[in-house]
């Protein structure tokens, strides 16, 4: 900010008078306060801003003071405004400091293997890379349900005659309760602690071992990361169709209810999780494979990993 638009805004008395204290929701207070800042930061009257972002000042005031809850797309025009993004606007975790700024202006528009050389070189650091010894003899298979990874995961423990270990089992054991029920009636944040520290446990146990994780571990990414930290991972893949048909012939005939909507579900879950199915170490595609062939193939891709690990 040069000196002159500081003064400006040193000096510039409000457009609009605050209003009397109330009581104020904590999210929007917070909100008020970084619009405040970003507008100190940038040199500019709040007169300056309501008009660059086409709102009224008692529009912008109420934002400022934590009393406005604006639109998504009054939001937008403010941090158009301000020259920042929205994501900045609203609080997101990269923009709390100079330096996670610096670092996310590093990373941006940078393509997946750039970002992933990236996490790599940044784990080294940090001391959370792959380093663990016993990481290639620790196998945990990842993707969606109905990929095989309960069956496969069996068949492949007993043929390196390694414990076989379903990590959905042991966060039930830690909770004391089933999954279904841990999510009824803890939420999804608690059944997250459940997974990272049931998989945590198991890393600590077992040297050696295959696991079949449940298909949203991706979903966490610190619980993902200690994944891909502490085991070789491998991507059981298939078409939506046949997760499907998988689940059904286990004897689950619930997501054929609305088989339409239910597939349209599973096509939009499996195009999301995808990408971080895909930073597995190793990937198998089951699809059109009865399940001597899926194994075979798993068998061998596990097995030439390994040897070459070692």
């Amino acid at each position: 900010m040069n000196q002159r638009a500081e003064e400006a805004v040193l000096s510039a008395s409000p457009e609009v008078p605050a209003p009397a204290e109330e009581a104020k929701n904590p999210l929007l207070a917070a909100l008020g306060e970084r619009v405040r800042n970003l507008r100190a930061r940038r040199g500019l009257t709040r007169k300056a801003v309501a008009l660059a972002a086409d709102v009224s000042e008692r529009h912008l005031a109420n934002l400022e003071y934590g009393i406005g809850n604006a639109s998504i797309l009054v939001l937008q025009q403010v941090a158009s405004a301000l020259q920042c993004s929205l994501a900045e606007l609203v609080g997101d975790v990269t923009t709390i400091s100079p330096e996670w700024l610096l670092i996310r202006e590093l990373l941006e528009d940078r393509s997946e293997a750039d970002l992933r050389r990236a996490r790599i070189a940044l784990g080294e650091l940090l001391g959370t890379a792959a380093g663990d010894p016993a990481r290639h003899r620790r196998i945990a298979l990842i993707g969606l349900r109905g990929a095989g990874k309960s069956t496969l995961g069996q068949m492949l423990a007993d043929d390196l005659d390694m414990p076989f270990i379903e990590l959905s089992r042991e966060i039930e054991k830690i909770a004391g309760c089933s999954v279904r029920e841990i999510h009824d009636l803890y939420g999804t944040n608690a059944y997250r602690r459940y997974e990272r520290r049931a998989l945590e446990e198991t890393v600590q146990i077992y040297g050696e071992v295959v696991i079949a994780t449940p298909g949203g571990i991706v979903s966490d990414p610190a619980t993902f990361n200690q994944l891909l930290a502490h085991c070789t991972t491998v991507w059981l893949q298939a078409a939506p169709e046949e997760h499907m048909g998988r689940v059904a012939a286990q004897g689950d005939t619930r997501p054929m209810a609305a088989s339409k909507e239910a597939m349209d579900d599973l096509r939009r879950i499996l195009s999301g999780r995808a990408a971080f199915y895909s930073k597995a170490d190793l990937s198998v595609d089951t699809g059109g494979q009865d399940l001597a062939q899926s194994f075979a193939r798993l068998r061998t891709a596990v097995r030439e990993a390994m040897a070459q690990a070692d």
